[in-house]
Parts: structure tokens; C-alpha cells; sequence
């Protein structure tokens, strides 16, 4: 992989899918952790659906902590897997409360040892919240890296890692929302549409 085509597959990512992420409705760091937090194996369309009555039930976290799952349940249905989310709403939301005084810390090794926060969702509150620059690597991440030759790592960090070192920093933070969306329309795990692909003629796959 040169610099140059690095250069130019970057190029395209930003035409295509623009440099900037319309982010989750909030008005405080925990219920934009809250909202990462959904988003994972949701689409962002089924968490902003969630976003208004979830803020307008829980406005503070511990409304949250204090509720019955149950109704916490009720209030994100519209999101994947929301049964196990709820859970873990509500101990995040206990142990911002009592190991951090109602505040969400900043690194990720504090972040990630939340209930329900992974280091994808870590890196992203970091990013979206502070502009603090992170690579996050879910399944499209990982899939489309490796198809046009910026990973080849076995797993989600040894990957993470090898985009550090290819990618400029100031793309960091864009090329998850912009390879999730490429993933989703183009570059599917089940089959690729290489014919309408943007990345086509970068794509080692077809080499």
C-alpha cells in the first residue's frame, strides 16, 4: 500500500460520503455515551427514533437508575437487541453515578470498563465528544481494510493498529462512519457490488 493510494482512496471517501457524521441528539456526555451505546448493531435511523422519548423519560441518570428495566426497555424497542441494552444503561448509568460522580471519564481505559462500553464505543464518545483522535473497527472496518490492502491483522485491534500507522490522523475519526456506510450499500460481508463500488480499481480483492 503506497501513500499515494492511500491518498486517493481517502479522496474518494470524503466525496462520497463527506468528511463530517450528523451526530446523536444530546445535550450531555452521558447521553451521548448512551447513545454510542445503542448504536452498536442498530442503525443510527432506529436510535434517532429512541433518542426523544428515552431523554424525555430519563432526562437525568438517575431517573435511569432508579427505573424498572422494564420501562427502560420500553422507551428503546425501536433499537437492536434492546433487552440487553437496558441492562446495561442502567449499571453504566449506577457507576457513572458512584465511581464518577455523574461524570463520563475521558480515557479508554476508564471508559471501556463501564458496563455495555466496548472500545468501539469508547473511541467513538472520545472522537465525537472531544475530537480526540481514534480508528474504531467494527465489522466493516475490518472487512473493507483488509479488502483494499490497509490490515491485515487476525482481529479488531491488531487492525486498529495497522490503520494508525496508514491512515493521517485527521482521517481517523471519519473513515468508521465512512466505511460503515460503504459497507452497508456497496461492500457487503454477503456480497460485494464491486461494479457501482467507488473503490473498485484500489480493491485487492479483484486483483
Amino acid at each position: 500500500m503506497t501513500k499515494q493510494k492511500t491518498k486517493q482512496i481517502l479522496e474518494a471517501l470524503d466525496k462520497e460520503y463527506g468528511v463530517t457524521k450528523e451526530g446523536f441528539v444530546h445535550e450531555t456526555d452521558w447521553q451521548l455515551l448512551i447513545a454510542i451505546m445503542l448504536s452498536a448493531q442498530s442503525t443510527d435511523k432506529q436510535v434517532d427514533e429512541a433518542l426523544p422519548d428515552l431523554w424525555n423519560t430519563f432526562p437525568d441518570m438517575k431517573k435511569i437508575v432508579d427505573a424498572p428495566v422494564e420501562e427502560i426497555e420500553n422507551s428503546i424497542k425501536s433499537v437492536g437487541l434492546y433487552k440487553v441494552k437496558a441492562k446495561n444503561m442502567k449499571k453504566c448509568c449506577e457507576q457513572l453515578l458512584q465511581q464518577h460522580a455523574g461524570k463520563v471519564p475521558v480515557t479508554i481505559e476508564e471508559l471501556t470498563a463501564l458496563t455495555g462500553v466496548g472500545r468501539k464505543t469508547a473511541t467513538l464518545f472520545l472522537a465525537d465528544a472531544y475530537e480526540i483522535p481514534g480508528v474504531t473497527v467494527d465489522t466493516h472496518v475490518f472487512r473493507i481494510s483488509k479488502r483494499i490492502g490497509w490490515a491485515k491483522g487476525k482481529n479488531p485491534v491488531q487492525v486498529e493498529q495497522e490503520l494508525m500507522k496508514a491512515l493521517p490522523k485527521e482521517h481517523w475519526n471519519r473513515i468508521n462512519f465512512q466505511l460503515i456506510y460503504h459497507g452497508r450499500s456497496i461492500c457487503t460481508a454477503r456480497k460485494s457490488h464491486c461494479n457501482n463500488c467507488i473503490l473498485e480499481k484500489w480493491c485487492e480483492k479483484n486483483l
